[in-house]
């Protein structure tokens, strides 16, 4: 039987009987599990869990946070670096239960849960032949992903998991259940488009399908440190012509122990080419040729492998549990100035774990108008992100320090943007990352959630919401 605060309130056992899932507060088995997410430096506790089975309980649950005024956070993957997912006291809404996807292969599209991670959408959509674009990590929760837009290796060729998204089905502030679509609720389809979790709580998304693999061009190559500098200009220089099916990540880590690597290269400064090719293979070997074959590296591993297995190369390298901090800045072009940046703030890293990651985008995500989702960043080629990643709690304030300090470094040359689902704290940076939309944003707010119930995230403010959390 629950005690405190949870037995003495009505409204809370009212709440539990309308709850088809489990409701925990502290000490009950499963509460420490629930909070738990992907990030170790988030040790917040909520005061009550709610875990939904559908889309019933979580209008429960959003009605009882409404009406007793509770302070709410959503988890979907639970994989935000900032740790979103989490509120401290309040009710946390855990939707990891809700992991159903189900493909309609003759429409080509896909129906997915939002506790779903990439893994599980990619595991069914991939017994089709098909796919929609989404992260790198397959751990990766679907619903947060998209929400901040959603970029990966597809994405080039078929745009952001936002760009795929054909409709969703929300509870809103008010508990009313609304279906987002071009058709339906317009304005709201927009905004979630790109505008985080400030909108209402999905409890289903609708993505439009394409046709991948089931083998795909893919692989690391992998460069002593000391070419560094040079080789990044060669990729930057060679990416600006690369088509749309091509998609190459540049990364400054330590070495990790990869079966393709020498034991004596193990732990050292590399800079890894992760390199992709999504469509025909044959075309995919001569448009990767120039890029493999620069320098002098020490292993290309890059080999046709099944998709779903590509989406999970990344996986070992980012367990949950570790210490994480990160922060991004984009950029219409990688200037000499920026690559420096990249490689000097590589060597000072203070851990082997931590890292600065180019990613390339650009591609058909550019094709689409900065006004036509909630995602403004259409002009973006490339996103840097250096992360610190470390066990030991002592290291904080090291790592976080480095973060910023490199972060700082690569300010010169960036647009202003940031991507938001890459952004180490949980407030502060959302002019950066919804840019010119952000007003429009506000209207769109005020109009679903005007009490800003759904603010433990990027938060884009209504004018009336009282002082945050």
């Amino acid at each position: 039987m629950a005690h405190g605060k949870r037995a003495e309130d009505g409204s809370v056992a009212a709440f539990e009987e309308r709850l088809r899932g489990e409701l925990l507060s502290e000490g009950n088995d499963g509460y420490d599990e629930a909070r738990t997410v992907w990030n170790g430096t988030i040790d917040r506790k909520p005061e009550l869990v709610a875990r939904p089975t559908g889309a019933a309980d979580v209008v429960a649950a959003v009605d009882f946070a409404r009406e007793t005024d509770r302070l709410v956070s959503v988890k979907g993957g639970g994989h935000s670096v900032a740790g979103s997912a989490v509120c401290e006291g309040g009710l946390m809404i855990d939707l990891s239960g809700m992991r159903e996807v189900r493909v309609d292969p003759t429409a080509r599209t896909v129906r997915v849960g939002p506790g779903a991670t990439l893994g599980d959408m990619d595991h069914e959509t991939q017994a089709f032949g098909l796919a929609t674009p989404g992260g790198v990590v397959s751990t990766t929760g679907v619903a947060g992903l998209t929400l901040g837009g959603g970029f990966g290796w597809l994405s080039r060729r078929y745009g952001l998991a936002a760009d795929n998204l054909r409709a969703a089905e929300i509870v809103t502030a008010d508990g009313s259940v609304v279906t987002a679509s071009e058709d339906e609720s317009p304005d709201l389809f927009w905004a979630i488009r790109g505008g985080s979790g400030n909108f209402g709580v999905v409890t289903s998304f609708e993505f439009d399908l394409h046709e991948v693999g089931p083998e795909v061009l893919f692989g690391p190559v992998v460069y002593p440190y000391e070419d560094a500098a040079d080789v990044l200009r060669h990729y930057r220089d060679g990416s600006r012509n690369a088509p749309n099916e091509c998609c190459i990540w540049a990364d400054s880590i330590a070495a990790p122990p990869l079966p393709f690597l020498s034991e004596d290269v193990h732990g050292t400064l590399v800079l890894v080419l992760m390199q992709a090719y999504v469509g025909d293979l044959e075309e995919g070997e001569r448009v990767l040729q120039p890029f493999r074959e620069y320098g002098d590296p020490i292993a290309d591993a890059v080999a046709p492998v099944p998709y779903a297995m590509a989406q999970r190369t990344f996986d070992d390298l980012l367990p949950p549990g570790a210490r994480n901090y990160w922060k991004s800045h984009n950029y219409m072009e990688l200037t000499d100035t920026t690559l420096d940046a990249v490689v000097e703030y590589a060597e000072r890293a203070p851990t082997p774990q931590s890292e600065i990651l180019i990613h390339q985008v650009g591609g058909v995500i550019n094709d689409v108008a900065p006004d036509a989702t909630a995602y403004p960043h259409r002009e973006t080629e490339f996103i840097i992100t250096p992360g610190a990643r470390w066990e030991d709690p002592a290291m904080d304030e090291e790592c976080i320090a480095w973060v910023r300090a490199c972060h700082d470094a690569l300010a010169e040359d960036a647009t202003g943007g940031t991507y938001v689902n890459f952004e180490g704290e949980r407030e502060g940076h959302e002019h950066n990352a919804y840019g010119e939309n952000y007003d429009r944003l506000v209207e769109v707010k005020t109009e679903y959630d005007p009490a800003n119930l759904f603010r433990v995230n990027q938060n884009v403010e209504p004018p009336m919401a009282g002082s945050g959390d």
